[in-house]
């Protein structure tokens, strides 16, 4: 098979987008300790590498992945993205930025076939064109890139309006023939899926005392689902080598998922929400109340420890007067019923509005696979 390198891997949506286009997940990079714990569950024969990306050399990143020189096809992740981020304070010397140019350093250093690298769309704000023109400079004799795409997940079957470019580049010795554009344009199989088909199935009466990840397991309704290329991948499309088998059998045999977790509110809280139209904003919380006949809007990740450890402002379910679970952030996100993410809800929330939309991740990448 094919063989790539996730680095910043987080939770694994680009991993899983990447194994479901037909590559091999040799080794996952990533720094944080629960997304780490969360990658390797659903990636159990992968590498997993815990080190800062900055100190890791081309040559050491091949050896602990098991791959020798010129056995790497791609090199993907998504790099911090904070510090170009619109909502942010949008530093140019935030730290977090040099990550960017970390990331091509390894492709020069490791010589994969292809890159993919994602991030915000706000990197491509003038103020950052040198960041980015110093952080491409170092591959641009051996690799052709593409101009940078921009990515609305909605247009690639996945029920969010989240935007995200990707830079893509590769060595046209190893293509077949040239990438351009036109290999990433949508299916035209792919129907728009709106925030009430993406949830059906899900339990919609939540206990806000299922607190525990064992609570959290809740049976589904498989009647619910609906024949459609959404649900395909949300119940079925498990790749080889991937998944937790123990949780895909009790996914499969019980009809059971993880992250069912409620959240407490208070009666004047509840109120509130049950008075907001769809699309709606409480104006306290922040949260706004899903359209159940539009695309859910951009999750956030909130922020680590080392960033505060502030919570993520969570959408309102559109029938009942409470926020999101973990489970259905995760469909709404594009991600299967049988991917599990960290026992907490905190966690949970910051794992899926930290990643890639397996979706989108799926479909770059199999334009790619195609043509290698």
């Amino acid at each position: 098979m094919l063989k790539i390198i996730d680095l910043f891997a987080g939770a694994g949506g680009l991993s899983l987008g990447a194994a479901r286009a037909g590559f091999s997940i040799s080794a996952a990079v990533e720094l944080d300790n629960f997304a780490v714990e969360t990658h390797r569950k659903n990636f159990p024969h992968s590498k997993h590498i815990q080190k800062d990306v900055s100190k890791l050399s081309g040559k050491e990143l091949l050896t602990l992945a098991g791959l020798k020189a010129g056995e790497l096809d791609g090199l993907v992740g998504g790099p911090p993205c904070q510090g170009f981020s619109t909502i942010g304070k949008r530093q140019v010397d935030d730290g977090r930025n040099d990550m960017f140019a970390q990331f091509f350093r390894l492709v020069r250093e490791t010589s994969p076939a292809f890159f993919v690298a994602e991030n915000v769309t706000g990197i491509l704000n003038e103020q950052y064109d040198e960041i980015r023109a110093n952080a491409i400079a170092v591959i641009q004799k051996k690799y052709k890139m593409l101009a940078p795409l921009k990515i609305k997940a909605c247009e690639y079957g996945a029920p969010t309006i989240r935007t995200r470019v990707f830079f893509i580049g590769y060595d046209p010795k190893k293509f077949k023939s040239h990438l351009t554009h036109a290999d990433f344009v949508p299916s035209s199989l792919i129907k728009p899926v709106y925030v009430k088909d993406a949830l059906l199935g899900l339990p919609k009466k939540i206990d806000a005392g299922w607190q525990s990840e064992e609570q959290g397991w809740r049976k589904i309704n498989i009647s619910e689902h609906q024949k459609t290329i959404f649900f395909d991948r949300a119940m079925n499309s498990v790749p080889e080598f991937v998944g937790d088998p123990r949780l895909i059998d009790r996914y499969m045999e019980k009809n059971e998922v993880s992250g069912c977790m409620g959240t407490r509110h208070s009666e004047g809280v509840e109120i509130r929400y049950a008075s907001l139209g769809y699309g709606e904003q409480d104006a306290i919380s922040k949260s706004v109340r899903l359209n159940p006949f539009g695309f859910c809007p951009t999750l956030r990740a909130g922020t680590a420890s080392d960033k505060g450890s502030f919570q993520a402002v969570r959408p309102i379910h559109y029938k009942s007067p409470r926020v999101i679970t973990p489970r259905e952030a995760a469909r709404l996100q594009g991600f299967p019923d049988w991917f599990v993410f960290h026992s907490t809800k905190w966690h949970s929330f910051r794992q899926i509005g930290n990643s890639v939309s397996p979706l989108v991740a799926e479909a770059v990448l199999a334009a790619i696979y195609k043509k290698l």
